[in-house]
């Protein structure tokens, strides 16, 4: 019994001296009391009891009574004013009601250090767990909308802190001063000041009890990255020609940090007055923002790359910094969809004409390698494009047309360099690689293809869209050849140096028939002037100058027309004479005329007017048809002149469309001697309609040449059944592709051929293998 008395006295004088245990917080033991009992808890050898006992009700006062009274505070309201004083009402009484407890943690503190000299004791072990209670007690009645007012505080006190720095930087007297910019009250009643210390105030309070980090963190982390996110896409809108890496890394440690710095510091603006903990958590936050502001930004150029691609070389700047960034983030694959899908929404559709997409992809040529040396970026963002020209009839005259362009451009600026093509056949040059400055391609990367992505040019790949030469080859001579039977002279100055040029892209071999084709015209200038000179022809008095461009068929390229224009008595005895002037000076050589090429100058008299216009010879022939007769059927016209009647009805509107010639009713022409119109004035020479080709496309001459191709192939399906386009291709590289003159096919444009037979069914395919159809 006495024990048990003596346990209830101990119990009273601890109550009495530690009173949280009431539930109450009081001080009314003197020290001396304390003192004795002390020597009476560590004499009964229940220093463990008290101290848990004591923390266990203090962890159920600060439940009870702390914590609702803290979280009743935090009432959702709109207003950022009441938000802001509310937050701060509740850390002010959050503080008052934890500094009741040092007298008492003090008090613990002194029985810890009375325990025993054996004991390893550190001087801050008792407050560090109060406050351990106090984050997990008010953490575990965290309400759901808790950071609503948090960032309210925040938000008004970032917004003070940025007027002020760009007040301390910039001048403002131009500016309206009736509204303070930093707490958007008038001039005479500003608050940035109160806002300030109240601010600094509430974080040295949350630092102090060790609840800045868990619970403003998040908040803190979510404003930044609101603001870092608008002042991004405010400072990078549209502007490709400034870099803006810099100022963006300036502004997030002048403005960003400087502001995180004071509020973990409680106002000061140096690191140094941070604890080695705070100041490391600080430079770990640094590197997060640093991320997500690059990642921002990154982000920002992809959605705008297309455009930056399109401006390109005026966008470096851009181009550069996102070269930056993306080395600094993850998004190499965000930025290939991005690009890709915007390659597919603007730029290949039907909508868009075949020289504006090839400048699209010169563009994106120039700019991905800037932006990714090795090529990868390069070769995974076009491969849409190249598909799609590939699926365009016009995609290899319009290269050839730029490669010829007298005014600058980027295929002719290429062209002028003068690098030998590269193609993806495997045969690069290996000895040339510097291997000392070697490096690894990325894991995305189509190791095939490493060498030819370091090494080929724009010319090469847009050769390479289609796997061979010889298509840009062929339609190059088209080309040639329309430019120049199109031309008035013999001058072929301006295209000898293209063919020079085209030699050291092509190789000699390839472009042999268009040396052969720039020679006849050198030769034709040498025979016209010969005949021009030769006695017996000029003493046959010519009714009209004529001169011959002389061409060696075999060299030339297949000329479009298949019908024979009947040209005018008058005129066809002037090309007989011609004719028999070239046997005389050659001997046994003979020309064959092509009698709807060529160009005729008409001096036209009629009634009110006179003309001087330059014409085909099927327009000439036309209208010296009405020259002996004034009125003409259009099926008569078209027996006379052995032409087809839908090409005559073509080009008869020329001279319609001129006021010569009237269609008084259908397919019926008469001349118009005099203007309809008094008022109607006409040049002196009048431009002919749009010049077409004489000559056949280059790809109906290369579908005829794969023709070639064709009975191989019913002999390897009738034979083998099915087999894939591989097999195919090798097959015919075997056995149809040998021996001089033996047509080339690459795998791009077998699949291209095939697909076309497919489509006229005379082929199937399934399963990734082509058939011939059951008879």
């Amino acid at each position: 019994m006495a024990d048990a008395r003596t346990q209830e006295d101990v119990l009273s004088q601890i109550e009495y001296a530690f009173p949280i245990i009431k539930g109450e917080i009081l001080n009314n033991c003197t020290d001396e009391q304390f003192t004795t009992i002390i020597e009476q808890i560590r004499l009964l050898k229940l220093t463990n009891f008290v101290k848990d006992i004591v923390i266990h009700h203090i962890e159920y006062y600060i439940r009870q009574k702390v914590a609702p009274a803290f979280w009743k505070k935090f009432i959702n309201t709109t207003n950022e004013a009441e938000g802001f004083e509310l937050f701060k009402s509740a850390i002010d009484g959050l503080y008052v009601s934890l500094t009741e407890f040092l007298p008492l943690l003090k008090k613990l503190e002194y029985l810890e250090q009375e325990e025993s000299e054996n004991t390893t004791f550190e001087a801050d072990n008792v407050l560090a767990r109060f406050k351990l209670i106090v984050r997990s007690t008010l953490l575990s009645q965290l309400p759901l909308d808790y950071e609503h007012i948090i960032e309210q505080f925040y938000r008004i006190a970032f917004n003070v802190f940025c007027y002020s720095d760009n007040n301390s930087l910039h001048d403002s007297s131009g500016s309206d001063t009736s509204q303070c910019g930093g707490c958007n009250q008038e001039i005479d009643k500003c608050q940035c000041q109160m806002i300030v210390y109240m601010f600094h105030e509430t974080n040295r309070k949350l630092i102090e009890l060790e609840l800045l980090e868990r619970l403003v963190g998040n908040v803190l982390t979510s404003l930044i990255h609101i603001r870092i996110k608008c002042h991004v896409s405010e400072t990078c809108d549209r502007v490709f020609d400034v870099s803006q890496l810099k100022p963006l890394e300036n502004w997030l440690e002048t403005v960003v940090m400087n502001w995180l710095i004071r509020i973990y510091s409680g106002g000061f603006s140096k690191t140094v007055s941070l604890r080695d903990d705070i100041r490391e958590a600080v430079i770990k936050f640094k590197r997060k923002l640093s991320y997500y502001l690059y990642e921002t930004y990154t982000r920002i150029r992809i959605d705008q790359l297309f455009n930056i691609i399109i401006e390109y070389p005026d966008s470096q700047p851009a181009i550069d910094d996102l070269r930056v960034c993306l080395d600094r983030t993850d998004l190499r694959k965000v930025l290939i969809e991005t690009l890709q899908e915007a390659l597919k929404t603007r730029l290949l559709h039907p909508g868009v004409n075949t020289p504006d997409i090839l400048t699209a992809y010169i563009a994106a040529i120039k700019a991905l390698r800037q932006l990714d040396s090795t090529g990868v970026l390069l070769e995974t963002v076009t491969e849409p494009i190249k598909v799609y020209l590939r699926s365009r009839e016009d995609t290899v005259r319009c290269v050839v047309s730029g490669l010829l362009d007298d005014s600058p451009s980027d295929l002719a600026d290429e062209l002028v360099k003068g690098e030998s093509l590269q193609l993806d056949d495997g045969s690069a040059d290996e000895e040339n690689e510097d291997w000392e400055k070697w490096v690894p391609d990325p894991v995305d990367a189509d190791p095939a293809k490493s060498t030819q992505r370091r090494m080929s040019d724009i010319i090469s790949m847009l050769v390479n869209v289609y796997g061979s030469q010889d298509l840009f080859v062929n339609e190059y001579r088209t080309l040639l050849a329309d430019r120049l039977l199109s031309q008035l002279n013999y001058h072929t100055e301006r295209e000898i140096r293209h063919l020079e040029l085209l030699k050291r892209r092509f190789g000699e071999n390839q472009l042999h028939y268009c040396e052969v084709m720039l020679k006849d015209v050198y030769d034709s200038k040498r025979i016209d002037g010969n005949i021009q000179s030769d006695t017996n022809f000029s003493l046959e008095k010519e009714q009209f100058p004529t001169s011959a461009l002389i061409l060696s068929a075999q060299f030339w390229p297949p000329f479009k027309e298949d019908w024979k224009l009947e040209l005018p008595k008058v005129v066809q005895d002037q090309l007989n004479k011609y004719v028999k002037a070239f046997e005389a000076l050659k001997g046994n050589r003979t020309l064959c005329w092509k009698p709807h090429l060529g160009n005729v100058n008409l001096e036209i008299e009629l009634k009110d007017r006179k003309l001087d216009i330059n014409v085909t010879p099927i327009h000439a022939t036309i209208i010296l048809h009405f020259q002996d007769k004034k009125e003409w059927n259009l099926e008569e016209l078209a027996q006379v002149m052995h032409a087809p009647a839908t090409v005559l009805r073509r080009k008869i509107t020329f001279w319609v469309s001129q006021g010569l010639l009237k269609e008084i009713y259908n397919d019926f022409f008469v001349l118009q001697e005099e203007s309809s119109s008094k008022n109607r004035t006409l040049p002196d020479i009048v431009e002919e309609e749009e010049a077409e080709s004489a000559m056949a496309s280059a790809s109906d001459q290369r579908e005829e040449e794969l023709q070639v191709f064709w009975s191989y192939i019913v002999g390897m399906l009738t034979n083998l059944d099915s087999m894939p386009l591989e097999r195919i291709h090798q097959m015919l590289k075997m056995f149809a592709s040998q021996g001089p003159g033996a047509v080339e096919c690459g795998l791009p444009e077998l699949r291209q051929f095939l697909d076309g037979k497919v489509r006229e069914h005379q082929l199937l395919f399934s399963g990734a293998l082509y058939r011939l159809p059951k008879s």
